[in-house]
C-alpha cells in the first residue's frame, strides 16, 4: 500500500502598510562642482599671471622695485586667493562624485576610480599649498619694513609656479580614459581625458611642468561639463 502525504503551503499576502522606497536618482551636483572648479582653476591661472612684480623685465635685478610693484597688486592677490581656495574645495567634491561614478561603471575591484580620485584630491592639496602664503603677503608689502623685499619677490615666484602644478589632474584624466575604454564612462569624455589629461600629465612630468596649469583646468572644465549634460545613458 502506498501512502501519499500532502504538504499544505500557507501563502501570506504582501503587506499593504509599507510604502515602496523609490530608487534614488543620480545627483549631478558633484559634476556641477567640477564645472565650478574648472572655472576657478582658470581664474587661478589668470590672476596668478597678474601678480607679476618679479617677472617685470623692466625691473629685472631691482628687488626693492619689484617688491614695490607687488605692494600695488593687492587686489590681484585677493582674487588669486579666492579663485584658488574655492576651486580646491569644489575639486574635492568633484573628486568624490567622480569616484562614485566610475565605480558604478567599472566596479569596485578596479583601481582606476581611486587613481582618478587621488589625482584630483592631490591637485586640490597643491592648490591650497600654492595659496598658503597669501595672508602674510597680501597686506605685508604695503607696510614699510614689515616684509623684506627679497621675501616678497620669493612669494611672487611661489604663486607664479606652485598653483600651476596640475600634473596629478592629468593622471586623473588618463584614469577616466581607461575607465571609458572599459565602458565605465562616455567614450568622448575618455578621449578628452586621453588628449588633455595625457598632455597635462606629460607636461607636468617634463621640465615644462608649469604649462600643466594651462591644460589641466581646461580638461577639468570640459570633463565636468560632459558629466553634467552628456552622461544621459548612465542617468537613465
Amino acid at each position: 500500500m502506498t501512502t501519499h502525504t500532502t504538504h499544505h503551503v500557507t501563502h501570506s499576502p504582501a503587506r499593504t502598510d509599507i510604502t515602496p522606497v523609490p530608487a534614488a536618482r543620480s545627483s549631478r551636483t558633484w559634476a556641477y562642482a567640477g564645472v565650478g572648479a574648472g572655472l576657478a582653476g582658470i581664474g587661478t591661472i589668470v590672476t596668478s599671471s597678474m601678480i607679476n612684480g618679479a617677472y617685470d623685465d623692466a625691473l629685472r635685478g631691482d628687488v626693492p622695485a619689484q617688491a614695490a610693484k607687488l605692494a600695488d597688486q593687492t587686489p590681484q592677490m585677493f582674487a588669486f586667493h579666492t579663485f584658488t581656495l574655492v576651486g580646491a574645495v569644489l575639486l574635492v567634491v568633484f573628486a568624490a562624485g567622480l569616484l562614485r561614478r566610475l565605480r558604478a561603471g567599472v566596479g569596485d575591484v578596479s583601481t582606476v576610480p581611486l587613481v582618478a580620485f587621488a589625482g584630483l584630491v592631490g591637485t586640490a592639496v597643491v592648490s591650497v599649498l600654492g595659496s598658503g602664503l597669501d595672508t602674510e603677503f597680501m597686506m605685508g608689502p604695503q607696510e614699510d619694513g614689515l616684509v623684506d623685499p627679497t621675501n616678497a619677490v620669493l612669494y611672487n615666484h611661489w604663486v607664479g609656479t606652485i598653483p600651476w602644478c596640475w600634473v596629478l589632474a592629468g593622471l586623473a584624466g588618463v584614469a577616466v580614459f581607461v575607465a571609458a575604454r572599459a565602458g565605465g564612462a562616455p567614450r568622448w569624455i575618455g578621449r578628452v581625458g586621453l588628449v588633455l589629461g595625457g598632455l597635462t600629465l606629460l607636461l607636468g612630468i617634463s621640465p615644462l611642468q608649469y604649462m600643466a596649469g594651462m591644460t589641466g583646468p581646461l580638461w577639468l572644465l570640459v570633463t565636468a561639463i560632459g558629466f553634467s549634460v552628456g552622461d544621459r545613458a548612465f542617468r537613465s
